[in-house]
C-alpha cells in the first residue's frame, strides 16, 4: 500500500485532537483525591528519586502523574494540548509553580538542557512519522546529556482502543471516526524512532485503568549528547 504525506489533512487532525480534549470534563471532580494513578513509574523508582531538576510530565491530563512524582516530593512542570486539563491541574496542585499548555507538534516551550526525565505517558502517541521524529528531537533539546524518556504508547495489538481500526494513513497510523490520528507501536518501531536512543527499558504489558484492557509499551531511553 502507498501513503502520501497530507499536512493539511494532519493539521486538521490535530485541530480536531485540541477541541476533543478541551472539551472533556477535567473539573467534573475538582478534587485531587479523586485522581488515580496505577504503578507504572515505581519501574523507574531509582531515575526519579535522583533527579534534582524539575521533571516535564508531558501530556499530564488530569494529573495522575503529576500527583504520583508530587507524592514523592518531586518538583513537576505539567504540560497538555487542553487549556481545561491545565485550568483543572492549577485547581488541584497549587503547590505547582509552573505549568505549560502548547502545542508539541510546533515545539517544546523549555531551554535547552532544561531536565534529566521527561515524561510522556499515553501522549506521543498521536502523530505522523514526520511530526513523531521532530518532537523527539525536540525533547532531545530539553533534555540534559544522560537524561531519560519515559513512557508509554499504544501497542498495535490494542485493539479495545482502536488498533488497526479506521483509515491507514501510514504505517501503524489511523485516522479514527472523528477525524483525530492515533498511532500503534510495534518493537520495530522502537528500533526507528529511537535508533539514536540508549534504550534502558523497554516491555509491552496491559494496563487495567480503563473500561476495557489496553496493551501499550512501557519504556525508558536515554539521551547521549
Amino acid at each position: 500500500m502507498e501513503f502520501k504525506q497530507d499536512d493539511r489533512k494532519a493539521n486538521e487532525a490535530n485541530e480536531i485532537a485540541n477541541k476533543v480534549w478541551n472539551e472533556k470534563e477535567y473539573g467534573q471532580n475538582i478534587d485531587r483525591g479523586n485522581i488515580r494513578y496505577d504503578d507504572w513509574l515505581e519501574w523507574f523508582d531509582k531515575e526519579i528519586q535522583n533527579c534534582k531538576t524539575p521533571i516535564i510530565d508531558l501530556g499530564c491530563g488530569s494529573g495522575n502523574d503529576t500527583l504520583y512524582l508530587i507524592e514523592r516530593g518531586k518538583e513537576v512542570v505539567p504540560c497538555d494540548y487542553s487549556q481545561n486539563a491545565i485550568q483543572y491541574i492549577r485547581n488541584n496542585f497549587p503547590e505547582i509553580n509552573r505549568t505549560e499548555c502548547f502545542d508539541m507538534t510546533k515545539g517544546l516551550p523549555f531551554e535547552d538542557n532544561y531536565t534529566d526525565i521527561i515524561i510522556c505517558d499515553l501522549s506521543l502517541h498521536y502523530f505522523t512519522e514526520e511530526k513523531t521524529f521532530e518532537i523527539l528531537e525536540e525533547i532531545k533539546r530539553v533534555l540534559k546529556s544522560n537524561g531519560i524518556l519515559l513512557l508509554r504508547v499504544n501497542s498495535v495489538r490494542d485493539v479495545n482502543h482502536g488498533a488497526g481500526q479506521g483509515i491507514e494513513i501510514e504505517p501503524h497510523l489511523f485516522e479514527t471516526e472523528d477525524g483525530r490520528y492515533k498511532r500503534f507501536f510495534d518493537r520495530e518501531d522502537f528500533d526507528k524512532f529511537f535508533k539514536n536512543w540508549e534504550m534502558l527499558y523497554l516491555h509491552e504489558e496491559t494496563m487495567c485503568r480503563y473500561k476495557l484492557e489496553k496493551v501499550l509499551w512501557k519504556g525508558a531511553f536515554k539521551v547521549n549528547k
